[in-house]
């Protein structure tokens, strides 16, 4: 692969960074990053996890400041103290963890982010419109707290839009759409384009890099490695030059046959505490030991819902409407889910897997001390650093060690740390929601194979997510979400990407009789 400059444009570029500097403590995030994006053009920024891509998308957006280096904007030198300086300089950024406030609602959330006191009815007659102009629907009603991380994505999208952006910074703003809304956001970013909006992009998911993006800048250990033009390059050499080798790939051999049920849902019906929320209708579903299942579907269609009732964090009657490991579990809370041997990892890293403002010894304990972590009641901090440590070194967290906070960590990395908790556990069930969300190629092909090799030692897995190739790649079977209810689940080998698409619209019903005779089959 030859790395090269992107060619310059007539006139200025819309952003330069010359020898960006940003270090924290003895960490160096970016070592003297030169960039230049043109007017109109839309620039990826790749790299893995913890190659200081966020940290570069801060200092633009006034976040963080760097500690040498210049920005100019359009010719211009500039120092951009904040994000409302940056807003006003015509700069927006969707983050890849939510800048949101849980207790407002997203009316008032777009709100905070536009200039002077818009009002809100009219705000949220421009929300609407902006949602469905683009296909990224939202209820400007509801309150951020009660919405998917998908849905929460989306708010993001239209905040930034509604703010028309010279230049709009994009941080893993694909990773929980659906391909649908994948698509549409690709004719906003073009139609933006082409109207003069300068796109920054960072994404892990290279195809999407190859379609998009005119030029990026790879990254790698806080350093430029290289330049390149996307669409004359492959998914394998641009993923060379951004982790220095070649693309992993998941090897997944068949399930084992006949393991006992681990997992049971059995007309499992419940209603949401959420206004706006979706209710789970008569929910059927069996996750067998040495097996993993997957459950697709568009964000908001009952996902929130279903993992709030496998987790325990919602109890309920009848109890029999779930059982682990074959004890009637629907009136346990969490921890004594977790005592028949479940294992939990959240879509959301930051307030829901980890807390930010503690380290990662004492997020260990958390959801592992019942692994020897606490004893008589007090805590043994030794233990917790040896399995905090087992778990950055097992799972290859970039980080300072055991005593590192949660938030200083990036995304891709922390969602490994949490992934690797619960794996080290070897829990007899696990559930997890969008386990490589904001991970890079390598990472994501990391946490796939562990979530196999778990499979292999017996483990029954539960994977929630909106990635049809990752499901499609790791899942022994595969169902459908769609308004709070399940379809059946089918193997893999039965099903391909249009059949899930339709599915995804609750159309499973056409393929009843194939459904049936499935089922006969296996019983």
């Amino acid at each position: 692969m030859t790395a090269l400059h992107p060619v310059a444009a007539p006139g200025p570029p819309q952003l330069e960074l010359r020898g960006i500097c940003k270090a924290f403590g003895a960490v160096v995030a970016n070592d003297g990053i030169d960039m230049v994006v043109q007017p109109g053009e839309i620039h990826a920024v790749l790299g893995e996890n913890g190659a200081g891509k966020s940290t570069l998308m801060k200092i633009v957006y006034g976040v963080t400041a760097p500690s040498a280096g210049e920005m100019r904007w359009a010719g211009a030198p500039v120092s951009v103290a904040s994000p409302r300086q940056a807003r006003a300089l015509g700069i927006g950024m969707v983050f890849q963890h939510f800048a949101l406030f849980e207790t407002l609602t997203v009316v008032q959330n777009v709100a905070l982010a536009l200039p002077g006191s818009p009002d809100l009815g009219d705000l949220a007659r421009r929300i609407d419109a902006v949602s469905r102009r683009y296909g990224l629907p939202v209820d400007p009603r509801r309150l951020v707290h009660a919405l998917s991380v998908g849905e929460r994505q989306r708010v993001e999208i239209i905040r930034c839009l509604l703010q028309n952006p010279r230049l709009l910074i994009m941080d893993e703003p694909t990773s929980v759409l659906t391909p649908q809304a994948v698509r549409k956001l690709f004719e906003t970013l073009r139609q933006l384009a082409a109207e003069g909006c300068s796109i920054l992009y960072i994404s892990h998911k290279l195809d999407e890099i190859q379609e998009l993006c005119d030029s990026a800048t790879v990254l790698r250990n806080g350093r430029v490695s290289g330049h390149c033009r996307p669409r004359d390059e492959t998914a394998a050499s641009m993923a060379r030059l951004m982790i220095g080798r070649d693309l992993p790939h998941c090897r997944h051999a068949a399930p084992a046959d006949g393991g006992p049920a681990r997992l049971e849902l059995r007309g499992l019906s419940l209603a949401s505490r959420e206004p706006f929320g979706t209710d789970l209708n008569g929910i059927d579903l069996e996750v067998r030991a040495g097996e993993i299942v997957g459950i697709a579907g568009v964000s908001g269609n009952g996902q929130q819902e279903l993992l709030a009732a496998l987790s325990g964090e919602r109890t309920f009657d009848p109890a029999d409407a779930v059982r682990l490991c074959g004890v009637a579990a629907g009136r346990l809370g969490a921890a004594a889910r977790r005592r028949l041997g479940l294992g939990f990892v959240p879509e959301e890293r930051l307030g829901r897997g980890a807390v930010p403002a503690m380290s990662l010894a004492d997020n260990a304990l958390l959801t592992a001390h019942g692994r020897g972590l606490v004893r008589h009641g007090l805590l043994r901090r030794a233990a917790m650093h040896a399995f905090a440590r087992r778990c950055i070194a097992d799972f290859n967290v970039k980080c300072s060690g055991s005593e590192a906070l949660a938030q200083s960590l990036s995304g891709g990395n922390l969602q490994k740390f949490i992934v690797g908790r619960e794996i080290v556990q070897e829990p007899r069930v696990l559930v997890v929601a969008q386990p490589t969300w904001g991970v890079d190629v390598g990472a994501a092909a990391f946490i796939r194979q562990a979530l196999i090799d778990l499979r292999d030692r017996g483990t029954a897995v539960l994977v929630v997510s909106e990635e049809l190739d990752e499901l499609f790649e790791i899942c022994d079977r595969l169902a459908v979400i769609a308004a709070g209810r399940l379809s059946p689940a089918l193997p893999v080998r039965q099903l391909n990407v249009e059949k899930v698409g339709a599915w995804m619209s609750g159309l499973w019903a056409d393929d009843a009789g194939a459904v049936a005779e499935e089922q006969m089959h296996v019983a």
